[in-house]
């Protein structure tokens, strides 16, 4: 009989006949020796008439008679529980089920969604590979969203090769797997979308510019008018309207005799990049005419590694928990009179806090290098060099140019131990070893082109370069033999401590930068270490920082007019040891008497770019491009 009364009830599922099947099945609960059917057809039976929290209970007592295909059946529970938003029941199974269904990219799927609504975002990285593996474009574009900042995994350029070859037609997708394909070295996804973008652009279609973000446009693109084209950074799709600005501007405003400055940043920890360079002009701010405020968001994990000189810097408030409008109402409450946002579009960023209308006086500075678009900004803080003239067509903001160079840098705090060995850092003392240690992203190919051709020259170079990961490493070092280099001119350098890596930076005879994004931080310290850098002139802000440290040094004859004349150089100097001995003794004599590491003096500089700004905006004056005059040179070094 009961064979009958499944034969029946199945009859009617698949008639749609769902109420009769159901009459069947509650007549055979607890009766049927094939309870195993009958449960598994009453739960299929339950979620077709839409009672999805009984199905999903159906489903789990179905799981029990299962035998060998119980796992695929408490999938299917777990996915109505989550259906009816009970994470509880969904984690619950699903986290058991991660045993016998390891590689599972629907289990994968169920999961990582209901720990995300759950907020425990450190166990999706149980599953977020899984996903990867799958096909299904649900799936990856989960997946895509997991991954869209871990930079690191390997698994994201798998991930984002997927979604591209979807979405062969969508700017957003190509670009996101371009920027993951720099991390990981990628130079054949690299040229081929290159070539795919050049085609958009030559076809006129400009609007495929607005799938880049504004940051990673500038590691291959040194095109000023195209740099303002990225758009695809978070949360700032749309300019402030100029009535906007205007009210801003106009606001009463409470100012004071000291002029109150606020750093806006989640950098702000001695060890960062941006700390190496900023900290003693920030403790050299004069308090009797300025009254300086840090609103940090930086995370609990990065202020907990500061070595102690926090405490100097100016007060320090925190704005790590508001939202941008509760973070801009307590700047706004402070009566900043100008916030100086030290982010722009890069990693982290809450630079759209700006468009909250904070301050009277809002200013861009040292993170970016770039116009920060729609991002509300009077002035952009740069120098001759890498704002020039011809830039202004191009920027939102109004320049404010500093005499030297745009770029603080600390000669205080900033580590300078004994030059490391090369027998301990693996280096030849037979070679002259050319370090490249920008970021890998930064190797464009035009930079791969230029390292290759300079190492083809002559057996008696190596490249010293700062890969992480075996499959950058490899991707990078296959990408240098189809250019004619064997791998044993390549050698690797592992991350390190700052010491350290200041140490060994001595070991080096000449440091190749890369274009059109230079080395920033990167150029500094290695002229603080002691090497030259050898640049290209560039054509954007990214590409001039390097010749405005250089210049600031005293060297400027190491920007070379263009890449051909790049190889040259560098070329030319690996066989004159004389003239590279030259370059360096000037660099040692330079360090405590050029500008570029006297922060005392870049701080009168700035202080008078504040009190200029200060002085238009307290007649109600708008903005206008100004330069500010050197302070007279200094006769004794700073020590």
């Amino acid at each position: 009989m009961s064979g009958q009364g499944i034969a029946a009830a199945t009859a009617a599922f698949e008639q749609n006949r769902y109420i009769d099947a159901l009459t069947i099945l509650n007549g055979m609960l607890g009766k049927s020796e094939e309870a195993a059917a009958v449960t598994l057809l009453l739960a299929e039976t339950l979620e077709k008439l839409g009672f999805t929290a009984e199905a999903a209970e159906a489903f789990e007592q179905a799981a029990q008679h299962a035998g060998a295909e119980a796992p695929l059946v408490l999938r299917r529970a777990c996915g109505l529980y989550f259906a009816i938003g009970d994470d509880d029941h969904t984690q619950l199974i699903g986290m058991k089920l991660l045993k016998s269904l390891p590689a599972d990219p629907e289990l994968a799927y169920i999961l990582a969604r209901s720990l995300r609504r759950t907020g425990d975002n450190a166990l999706v990285d149980l599953v977020k590979n899984t996903l990867v593996e799958s096909d299904d474009p649900e799936h990856l574009k989960l997946a895509g969203d997991i991954f869209a900042g871990d930079d690191r995994n390997p698994a994201s350029l798998t991930l984002f090769r997927k979604i591209a070859a979807l979405h062969p037609d969508d700017p957003y997708s190509q670009l996101k797997y371009l920027a993951v394909a720099r991390d990981f070295c990628d130079y054949a996804a690299i040229e081929r979308i290159e070539r795919w973008l050049g085609d958009e652009i030559a076809a006129g279609r400009m609007a495929s510019l607005a799938g880049d973000t504004g940051y990673s446009n500038l590691l291959h693109c040194g095109v000023e008018r195209y740099n303002r084209l990225a758009t695809n950074n978070p949360g700032v799709s749309e300019p402030p309207s100029p009535a906007a600005t205007r009210q801003r501007r106009s606001r009463p405003h409470l100012w004071s005799d000291r002029i109150r400055v606020g750093y806006l940043s989640s950098d702000l920890w001695d060890d960062h990049a941006t700390m190496r360079l900023f900290q003693s002009v920030l403790e050299a701010h004069d308090r009797e005419r300025f009254d300086v405020t840090l609103y940090c968001y930086t995370p609990e994990r990065f202020v907990g590694f500061d070595g102690g000189n926090r405490g100097k810097w100016g007060k320090i408030v925190q704005i790590h928990a508001l939202s941008d409008a509760a973070a801009a109402d307590v700047i706004r409450a402070r009566q900043t009179d100008i916030l100086v946002d030290l982010k722009g579009h890069t990693a982290g960023s809450r630079s759209k806090i700006l468009n909250h209308m904070v301050a009277p006086l809002q200013v861009a500075w040292l993170g970016f290098p770039g116009s920060t678009v729609n991002i509300e900004c009077d002035y952009i803080i740069g120098d001759a060099i890498v704002l020039p003239n011809s830039s202004k067509p191009h920027y939102h903001e109004t320049f404010c140019r500093l005499p030297e160079t745009y770029q603080p840098n600390d000669p205080v705090y900033r580590a300078r131990p004994p030059a490391a060995s090369r027998a301990d850092l693996g280096l030849p003392d037979d070679r002259f070893v050319l370090a490249a240690f920008n970021a890998a992203r930064k190797i464009s190919l035009p930079t791969l082109d230029c390292w290759a051709a300079i190492l083809r020259g002559a057996s008696n170079r190596v490249l010293w370069v700062m890969i992480d990961g075996d499959l950058a490493r490899g991707n990078f070092l296959s990408a240098m033999k189809s250019r004619g280099v064997e791998a044993d001119r390549v050698i690797f350098a592992p991350k390190t401590s700052y010491d350290a890596h200041i140490a060994r930076l001595q070991a080096a005879d000449l440091g190749l930068d890369t274009f059109p994004y230079n080395g920033h931080t990167t150029t500094s310290d290695q002229l603080w270490a002691g090497l030259p850098v050898l640049t290209v002139k560039g054509s954007n802000f990214a590409s001039r920082v390097s010749e405005s440290l250089l210049t600031a040094i005293g060297l400027p004859e190491l920007v070379a007019s263009d890449p051909d004349a790049f190889v040259a150089q560098a070329v030319a100097l690996s066989n004159d040891p004389a003239r590279l001995a030259s370059l360096k003794q000037r660099i040692e004599a330079n360090r405590y008497t050029a500008p570029l590491f006297d922060a005392e003096r870049f701080c009168r500089h700035l202080e008078t770019a504040y009190a200029m700004m200060a002085d238009r905006a307290r007649q109600k004056l708008a903005p206008e491009h100004f330069d500010v005059p050197a302070q007279p040179a200094r006769t004794s070094p700073f020590r």
